[in-house]
C-alpha cells in the first residue's frame, strides 16, 4: 500500500472504529464519535520514556534469570544492576529536562533506590529464619547448576540430594523438639518466623523441581543417579513443610484459616513511608487515623439520631445492614448504582467520563474462597461482586448479605467503577502508560477514597441510611490506618485487630477476619491498608489547595491528575502547582496540616 494511502486510512479508521481508538478526551468533547488523532500525535514525549522501558525490561529479564530470592548470586547481580542505574542517572541535570522528564527522573531514581533497599531487607529477613533452613544454600547451589556447561556431575548431584534430605529430616526433628520443650528460657520459634521459613522452603522446592525436570528424561545418566535421591529429598522437604505449617505456623486441617503475619517494625515502616513520599513517623500516621476515626464517630452518631436511634450508631448500623437485596438481585443493584454515580458526576461537572469507560466495565461473581480474604467488592474494568453463594454455610451467607447491603454497596460501587478504579485504570492505559512502573496504592486507593470524601461533601448521600453506608467505609479506612500500623509495629495482634474492627467499625466478625487476613498475610504491602485513607487525605488536601482556592475547577483538577498516571501524590502536587523540580527533590509535604480547616468545616 502506498505510504500516502496508508496514512490516509490510518486517519480514517479511528472514526469508523471508535471502540478501538477512543481516548480520555477533554471536557466538551466527551460525546464526539471520532477522537482528535492529531492531538495524540502531538502529545509531548518525555526524554526518559525509553530509559524507563529499558530499565523495566532489563530488570524483568534478570529476575527471571535469577529467580531464587535466597541466592547470593541473585543479590550480587541485582546490586550491580541497581547501582549501575543510579550511577547513570546521577550526572543528569534535572533542570535541563522537559517537565515530564523531570518527574520521570525523580520517579525512576526513587524506584531504583527502593528496589536496592529491598535487597537489604530480604537479606535481613533471611537471617531471622535461616536456622530453620540449614539446607537452603545447598538447594540454591544445586538449582543454579541447572544449565551448567559442562553439566553438573549426576553422581555429585545425587550426593547433594541425600545430604539435603538428611538436613531436612534433622531440621524437622529440631523444630518438633523446640516446640515440645519450649519454655521461658528456650522459647519456641514464633509462628511468623515459621511462616517466613515455610514460604522460603516452598520457593526452594519449586526451583529444585525445575532443576530436576530440566534433565530428567533427556539425560539417561542423570536419571539413573538422581531420580531416587531427588524423590527422597523432596519427600523430606515435604514432610518438613508440613511440620512448619501445622506445628510452627499453626495452620492444621482443622484450623486452615489461622491468621499469621510478620510485623516489619518501625524502621522498615519509616523506610517504606519515605519511598511513598510520606514525611511522617508511624506514630504521626496513627494519630491521623485516630483523628479521622473520631470525626467519623461523631458523624455516625448524628446519622443515628436522624434514624431515631439516639446516639446509638451501632443500632442504626444494624438497621442498615438488614436492607439487602435477595439472591440473584445484586447485579441489577450494582448497575443502577453505577449509573446513579455517573449521573451525579455529570450534573456536578466533577470529571470527564468517556462514553467508552461507561460502556466497557463488566461484572463477575466472587467465589466463596476468595470472599474469605476479600469479603467486599473489588473493581476496575471488572467489578467482582461479593455476595453469598449457594455452597456457603448459612451463617456465612447472612454475614455476606449484611456486609454487602444496599447502602454499603452504594458507597462501594463508585469507588470500584466510576469515578474510582475503572476510570482510573481506563486513563492509565491511555495516558503515559510507561509510568505503570511507579504505581503506588497511595495514588490507586487514595484516588478512590478521595471520591468518597468529595461526594460526601457534595451531598451524594441523601438519607440517614445512605450516610451510614458511606460513614461505615470511611470509618473502616480510618481504622485500617490504626490497626495495620499498630500490627506492623508489634503493638496489636491479629486477633486484637479483628476485635477492633468489630467493636469500632461495626464489621461482621467473618468480614473482619477476612480484612485482617488480607492485611497481614503478606499478599499486600505493609502500608497498603493505610494507603486508602492517607492517599485520600493527600488528594483532599490538594483539592482544597487548588480547587477550593480557585486555581482550578473540579473537572480540570481531576482530569489533569488522570492524565499524569500513577505516582506518589506529592509529585502530583508538584505537577499541578508547577513547583520547581531538581536533583535533590525530597519529600516534605505535611498534607495533614492543610486539612485542619477542612476537617472543622466538613
Amino acid at each position: 500500500m502506498p505510504t500516502a494511502l496508508f496514512l490516509a486510512v490510518g486517519l480514517i479508521l479511528p472514526c469508523a472504529m471508535p471502540v478501538l481508538f477512543e481516548p480520555l478526551i477533554p471536557a466538551g468533547t466527551a460525546d464526539d464519535d471520532c477522537p482528535d488523532v492529531g492531538s495524540m500525535l502531538a502529545e509531548p514525549r518525555s526524554e526518559l520514556v525509553i530509559a524507563i522501558e529499558r530499565f523495566e525490561a532489563d530488570r524483568g529479564a534478570l529476575l527471571r534469570k535469577y529467580p531464587l530470592d535466597l541466592s547470593p548470586r541473585r543479590r550480587e547481580r541485582m546490586e550491580q544492576f541497581y547501582d549501575g542505574w543510579l550511577a547513570a542517572l546521577a550526572p543528569i541535570d534535572v533542570k535541563s529536562l522537559s517537565r515530564d522528564a523531570q518527574v520521570d527522573w525523580i520517579l525512576l531514581r526513587n524506584e531504583i533506590r527502593h528496589e536496592r533497599h529491598r535487597l537489604d531487607t530480604e537479606a535481613a529477613a533471611f537471617v531471622e529464619y535461616s536456622s530453620l533452613l540449614p539446607f537452603a544454600m545447598d538447594i540454591v547451589a544445586l538449582a543454579e547448576t541447572r544449565e551448567a556447561i559442562p553439566p553438573y556431575p549426576p553422581a555429585k548431584a545425587a550426593d547433594d540430594l541425600i545430604a539435603i534430605a538428611a538436613k531436612a529430616n534433622d531440621a524437622d526433628r529440631a523444630l518438633r523438639d523446640a516446640i515440645d520443650r519450649a519454655d521461658e528460657t528456650h522459647p519456641r520459634p514464633s509462628p511468623s518466623v515459621c511462616r517466613r521459613g515455610l514460604i522460603a522452603l516452598e520457593e526452594s522446592r519449586r526451583e529444585l523441581r525445575n532443576w530436576q525436570a530440566f534433565r530428567s528424561g533427556y539425560d539417561p545418566e542423570f536419571g539413573w543417579w538422581v531420580d531416587a535421591p531427588y524423590a527422597k529429598a523432596d519427600s523430606a522437604l515435604d514432610g518438613y513443610a508440613k511440620s512448619l505449617r501445622e506445628r510452627g505456623v499453626g495452620q492444621t486441617p482443622d484450623k486452615p484459616d489461622v491468621i499469621v503475619g510478620t510485623p516489619i517494625g518501625r524502621d522498615a515502616l519509616i523506610a517504606d513511608l519515605g519511598f511513598e513520599m510520606i514525611p511522617y513517623t508511624p506514630e504521626e500516621i496513627i494519630a491521623i487515623g485516630e483523628r479521622e476515626l473520631a470525626w467519623c464517630e461523631t458523624k455516625l452518631k448524628q446519622a443515628a439520631a436522624e434514624m431515631n436511634c439516639g446516639d446509638d450508631w451501632k443500632k442504626a448500623l444494624e438497621l442498615v445492614k438488614r436492607d439487602f437485596v435477595g439472591p440473584g438481585e445484586q447485579p441489577a443493584l450494582i448497575r443502577d448504582l453505577a449509573l446513579e454515580a455517573a449521573a451525579f458526576l455529570k450534573t456536578n461537572e466533577l470529571v470527564t467520563v468517556p462514553p467508552l469507560a461507561m460502556e466497557t466495565w463488566r461484572m463477575e461473581m466472587m467465589s466463596p474462597q476468595r470472599q474469605m480474604v476479600t469479603p467486599f467488592f473489588t473493581g476496575g474494568e471488572v467489578i467482582s461482586v461479593s455476595f453469598p453463594a449457594a455452597s456457603m454455610a448459612h451463617d456465612l451467607k447472612l454475614m455476606s448479605l449484611r456486609g454487602n447491603n444496599r447502602h454499603f454497596a452504594r458507597a462501594t460501587v463508585f469507588h470500584e467503577l466510576v469515578p474510582g478504579h475503572h476510570l482510573q485504570q481506563f486513563a492509565e492505559s491511555r495516558w503515559k502508560p510507561y509510568r505503570g512502573l511507579f504505581s503506588t496504592p497511595f495514588w490507586t486507593e487514595g484516588w478512590a477514597l478521595h471520591w468518597e470524601m468529595l461526594m460526601w461533601d457534595k451531598g451524594f448521600p441523601r438519607t440517614a441510611e445512605e450516610k451510614m453506608g458511606m460513614l461505615f467505609w470511611r470509618t473502616h479506612r480510618a481504622a485500617r490506618i490504626i490497626f495495620s500500623m499498630k500490627y506492623q509495629l508489634g503493638q496489636m495482634t491479629a486477633q486484637e485487630c479483628i476485635d477492633f474492627l468489630v467493636d469500632r467499625v461495626g464489621h461482621e466478625r467473618a468480614n473482619a477476619e477476612g480484612e485482617v487476613r488480607r492485611s497481614v498475610s503478606g499478599d499486600y504491602a505493609p502500608l497498603y491498608q493505610a494507603a486508602y485513607m492517607l492517599g485520600g487525605l493527600q488528594f483532599r488536601a490538594l483539592h482544597h489547595e487548588l480547587v477550593d482556592g480557585g486555581t482550578m475547577t473540579d473537572r480540570q483538577f481531576h482530569d489533569t491528575i488522570l492524565h499524569q498516571h500513577n505516582m506518589p501524590v506529592e509529585l502530583v502536587r508538584a505537577i499541578l502547582r508547577g513547583d520547581a523540580l531538581t536533583n535533590d527533590f525530597h519529600t516534605a509535604w505535611r498534607f495533614d496540616e492543610e486539612l485542619d480547616a477542612v476537617r472543622e468545616k466538613k
